[in-house]
């Protein structure tokens, strides 16, 4: 790619908005997309955005979808995404959204306007709900918990033996689908089992989350696992609470605490999961009035 095409203006990319616009020097040290400009800052009154001029010939609509259905492109973009949003927050390296770190409201990936008054305006429109959102981010991260039913269960279990003679006839076969049957059985108390191992793993952790929301189990296909993904879910933990949360976590994901599951827990991360501008806010739990 050519100097003019990587200097070409056209759109203003934004990555998030804050009360506690980061530094010059910060913006400078971290890249957001390698195409565009350098990063930088609009005051809109109270609220800052983080933006990026990045040219019309490889971010309009066109050339985007294109672009973002190639997966290496995808990974690029989402890779610069998390950088600038990591920079708004002051925060960087791989546990991003520590404390200490200023409450962002990241915007969605690729979110573009034709210049700055179109963004600024777009802030503008939605003023109470940024506010509301890093009134209710402020000392708060994300934490990811994923749990799978657990490898040699379930799913994973081999198939129903056969036997002598096929499905056979006369007594032979109806042992055989005897064996079938109580295979099939088997298979579906284990499913009940950890699908209620997992339900426990989650209540326990609302008890020491503000909220939490569920996202769509990934396939086994993207997980890499055998095993079906049984909860994939985000709590938002108060930085103040973060121990007893991250005490809970051991518990939970110990081996060999809940035979027939495995949980795998990261964080804290900047909140995502719970900073959407675009749709209603997850309730909070009341995970106060929960005794201990």
């Amino acid at each position: 790619m050519s100097a003019a095409e990587r200097a070409e203006p056209g759109l203003v990319c934004a990555f998030a908005v804050t009360r506690t616009p980061p530094g010059p020097t910060a913006l400078a040290s971290v890249p957001g997309h390698e195409e565009g400009g350098p990063l930088r800052v609009l005051d809109a009154g109270g609220l800052y955005v983080v933006v990026q001029d990045v040219p019309e010939a490889l971010f309009g609509e066109q050339a985007l979808a294109e672009r973002l259905n190639r997966p290496a492109d995808l990974e690029r973009c989402a890779r610069a995404h998390h950088r600038v949003v990591e920079a708004a927050a002051g925060t960087g390296g791989p546990r991003a959204g520590a404390a200490g770190g200023a409450a962002v409201v990241p915007l969605p990936m690729a979110t573009l306007y034709r210049g700055d008054r179109s963004a600024l305006r777009a802030v503008d429109e939605r003023r109470p709900v940024l506010e509301a959102l890093l009134d209710r981010l402020r000392d708060r991260t994300e934490w990811a918990v994923k749990v799978h039913a657990a490898e040699g269960s379930v799913d994973a279990a081999p198939g129903p033996p056969a036997g002598p003679e096929g499905s056979g006839s006369g007594s032979g076969g109806r042992a055989y689908l005897s064996r079938v049957s109580a295979r099939r059985r088997d298979r579906q108390e284990a499913h009940g089992k950890a699908r209620t191992e997992a339900e426990a793993i989650d209540a326990e952790l609302r008890r020491h989350a503000v909220a939490a929301t569920r996202h769509r189990p990934q396939s086994e296909r993207l997980t890499g696992r055998r095993t079906p993904q049984l909860l994939n879910a985000a709590y938002l933990v108060e930085n103040a609470d973060r121990d007893a949360f991250t005490r809970a976590l051991a518990a939970l994901t110990a081996e060999g605490g809940r035979p027939s599951v495995r949980a795998d827990a990261s964080g804290p991360w900047i909140p995502y999961s719970f900073a959407r501008w675009d749709e209603e806010p997850v309730p909070e739990t009341g995970r106060r009035e929960v005794p201990a």
